[in-house]
């Protein structure tokens, strides 16, 4: 039998519960930002969720309720949307990454760890990093300050 044309790893599943169980992994991938599962399902959570970072990235309205149907619940979407979709905007792509962690105890399934390879909670969201936002000596300092004070006093001899 041929190969061509089949994509995807089935898991025993019809096709109902294996986009749930996606969809679910996805969920919870995007809520708790790990999750720890077997190696294959953590391989197609990390297929299926990649997608939807990239159109989170996009943004639009279009875009959000497509990731609203791939997702179970909305707040994981807009948390998706609106938290880290802007944190990985310097990222052309590969948002996770995969550890295998232990071998599970009942039937020897290899677990891994799926995870967002950048520490979402400790970057900023923007970053704003210019010479220019500070300045360089006292001089500039006191001149800038001095500046300020000054054209407050017009200001108020304007309005009198």
């Amino acid at each position: 039998m041929h190969r061509h044309g089949y994509k995807g790893r089935k898991f025993g599943r019809q096709v109902g519960p294996r986009r749930a169980l996606l969809s679910g992994l996805a969920d919870s991938l995007i809520i708790h930002e790990s999750v720890e599962t077997t190696l294959p399902k953590a391989k197609e959570t990390l297929r299926y969720t990649e997608k939807l970072v990239t159109k989170a990235k996009t943004g639009g309205l279009h875009n959000r309720r497509q990731i609203i149907a791939k997702l179970q619940t909305i707040t994981a979407a807009n948390k998706l949307v609106d938290e880290l979709a802007p944190k990985l905007q310097n990222r052309a792509s590969g948002y996770f990454t995969i550890e295998r962690t232990a071998v599970r105890r009942g039937d020897g399934a290899q677990m891994a760890r799926l995870k967002f390879i950048d520490d979402l909670k400790a970057q900023p969201t923007k970053q704003t990093t210019s010479s220019k936002a500070e300045p360089a000596t006292k001089k500039q300092t006191a001149a800038k300050k001095s500046s300020t004070a000054t054209a407050k006093a017009k200001k108020s001899a304007v309005k009198k």
